[in-house]
């Protein structure tokens, strides 16, 4: 979490409580959304029995249910196997972001900011952050990283950080799957009391104010009679506290409104942008400068207390303009968010009662069940006697035999086939028909004498249906290297060496082993983000 360099505490009123509300109202509003997300990530990592049913008058979880009636509730984790392999597929792809030049003129440029953007994510550990982002894509539907500039363990450099997206909020009147109509977005941030202090306090007085607002005696009484007075009956303490003992800071990044004038010098023929503020200043009495008045819009950020307290505000300190957000939704058809775990939910639930029901049709049925005629035990052993020498080895049992009588036998029974493998065998292939991961993709041959060439048609055939999906976050990692050359672009402030590992006999003056990233040659370049394959 970043803040401008220079700030002070703004203190409560009425701007940063509506702000606060606003931001809690979006929360609030994506509250089926974290509870989708957290069943799917349940079912994900094996807790399967855990929705809750209504029976005899009171609401208990599957497991319990089972178990009062004396089961094991069982189960087998196939949607572990499907993620597994979706990113084992992604991985394998092993992508790499490239810099496209816009212009002619930026063309070998673009070699510089390639290695610059590589090196950064290899200092991000990209490979495993974005597996990781992937990992969350598949299960909630939803993927959120952070790009900012800062000071990290001693290393002044462009970051990445994912944002778990039970602490992120959008405006809920957005509908475009890009995310370019968003209009209000945010971060609940909970964080030590050191490093609240660290980012916000700028002297004493500060520190105190700090303390003040974050002491823990009724934390929610004041929480509340704030909310009540700006007209929110019921706040959700969700959103106002945090856990273990961390301060709750909110960000909030809006579009607001500017008052702007588009200025054309006649004199000159430049064409240029000013605040209506600045008209007197930069425009007045000036009769070759024309200008049209408009609303203009531009990014505004908050961080906030739980109580309305403005703890640092400004303009997007970024020259792209934009929040520091990179985020996608899937498929976001009208707004709503549908995992690729959420599909196969109920053929993984169908899964576990058929394997439940089996073990239970297996326990009820005789195994080794030893017969002994009452007439047959001899006079000073029990049953437990007989049964104890039956099971041991060269064990000799005396038994009382007469004309007609039945020697003592064991009776093992298989189970009753009600059709529960046919049953089960139709819903693991409606699992891989419905996520698309087939077991070809898996790595499985159909047949022992299927030849490699078909092996591979095959593979490749089963990938079409994940082309999608992995586009799709394919999309969002293009979004987000896009902020990283902006903001690389606005920060590296001076040179910068790049190893480029060319090989021996390809370096030439034209094709040098190093690279040089020159600000003020890339500061104006303009630049496009691809995968290279």
């Amino acid at each position: 979490m970043t803040t401008t360099n220079e700030h002070t505490l703004l203190g409560r009123g009425s701007a940063g409580v509506s702000i606060l509300l606003e931001a809690a109202r979006y929360w609030n509003g994506m509250a089926q959304f974290r509870k989708q997300r957290e069943r799917c990530k349940r079912y994900t990592y094996g807790d399967q029995w855990k929705d809750r049913v209504y029976v005899d008058g009171q609401w208990m979880t599957e497991e319990d249910y089972i178990r009062r009636q004396g089961n094991e509730p069982l189960k087998n984790n196939l949607i572990r196997r499907l993620v597994k392999n979706v990113l084992g597929h992604y991985r394998e792809a092993d992508d790499q972001m490239a810099c496209v030049a816009c212009r002619s003129e930026d063309r070998k440029l673009a070699k510089v900011m390639t290695q610059a953007l590589q090196r950064n994510q290899r200092l991000n550990r990209s490979v495993e952050l974005n597996a990781r982002s992937l990992e969350e894509f598949l299960i909630s539907g939803l993927v959120v990283q952070r790009k900012s500039f800062g000071l990290r363990q001693g290393r002044a450099d462009c970051w990445t950080d994912c944002v778990v997206p039970d602490h992120f909020f959008i405006d809920s009147s957005m509908r475009d799957c890009r995310g370019w109509d968003v209009r209000c977005l945010g971060e609940l941030h909970d964080i030590p009391f050191s490093a609240l202090c660290r980012d916000f306090a700028r002297c004493a007085d500060d520190y105190q104010h700090l303390r003040a607002i974050y002491a823990p005696s009724d934390y929610l009484e004041r929480v509340a009679m704030v909310c009540r007075e700006f007209g929110e009956s019921s706040p959700n303490p969700d959103f106002y506290t945090s856990s273990d003992g961390l301060c709750r800071v909110v960000e909030v990044w809006r579009k607001e409104e500017r008052e702007r004038l588009i200025c054309h010098d006649t004199s000159t023929g430049e064409v240029y942008i000013i605040d209506a503020a600045n008209y007197d200043t930069m425009v007045g009495g000036k009769d070759h400068i024309r200008t049209e008045w408009f609303i203009d819009e531009e990014w505004h950020y908050y961080f906030l207390t739980p109580f309305g307290d403005v703890l640092d505000e400004g303009i997007s300190p970024y020259e792209h303009g934009q929040h520091p957000y990179v985020f996608k939704a899937y498929p976001f058809i009208d707004g709503e968010v549908h995992s690729f775990v959420a599909d196969v939910i109920d053929q993984q639930r169908y899964t576990n009662r058929l394997i439940s029901l089996y073990d239970w049709v297996m326990r009820s049925s005789a195994k080794g069940v030893l017969l002994v005629p009452e007439e047959c035990i001899p006079d000073g052993y029990s049953l437990d006697d007989i049964a104890e020498e039956w099971a041991r080895f060269n064990g000799v049992i005396a038994v009382r035999a007469r004309a007609g009588s039945v020697l003592p036998q064991q009776i093992s029974t298989h189970a009753t086939n009600i059709g529960i493998k046919e049953l089960l065998q139709t819903q693991l292939d409606f699992f891989e028909d419905i996520s698309g991961v087939s077991g070809v993709l898996q790595g499985k041959r159909e047949s022992a004498v299927t030849s490699g060439t078909l092996f591979a048609q095959q593979t490749a055939n089963a990938a079409r249906s994940l082309i999608d999906i992995l586009d799709t976050f394919r999309g969002f990692l293009i979004d987000g290297a896009y902020k990283d050359v902006r903001n690389m672009q606005q920060y590296y402030d001076s040179p910068r060496s790049y190893w480029t590992e060319t090989p021996e006999y390809q370096k030439s003056p034209t094709n040098p082993d190093t690279m040089t990233y020159i600000p003020e040659q890339m500061h104006t370049a303009v630049f496009d983000v691809e995968i290279k394959d």
